[in-house]
């Protein structure tokens, strides 16, 4: 179902995010932000697919989607910044 994929990528944002905090190396919190900002990117993918398909009407949409498109670019800041810093 497309929202478990949902539910799934959504979820493995913030537990990456949070397993960076505690990373062994500049590198580490690199990769699993990297890692991060992939599954943000497809949980925008799969809110694409929920509205198109009307599992979510636009209103629901239009609450969502700017979220994950700010959560994408600060994910992406934060892994330019960082390796700006290596």
């Amino acid at each position: 179902m497309l929202s478990r994929q949902l539910l799934r990528s959504g979820t493995a944002i913030g537990a990456l995010v949070r397993e960076a905090e505690q990373a062994e190396s500049h590198a580490d919190f690199i990769h699993k932000m990297a890692i991060a900002l992939k599954e943000a990117n497809e949980s925008a993918y799969w809110i694409d697919l929920l509205n198109q398909s009307g599992y979510i009407d636009i209103n629901g949409y239009e609450s969502i989607y700017p979220e994950i498109i700010e959560l994408l670019k600060l994910l992406t800041a934060i892994i330019k910044s960082s390796k700006g810093n290596t």
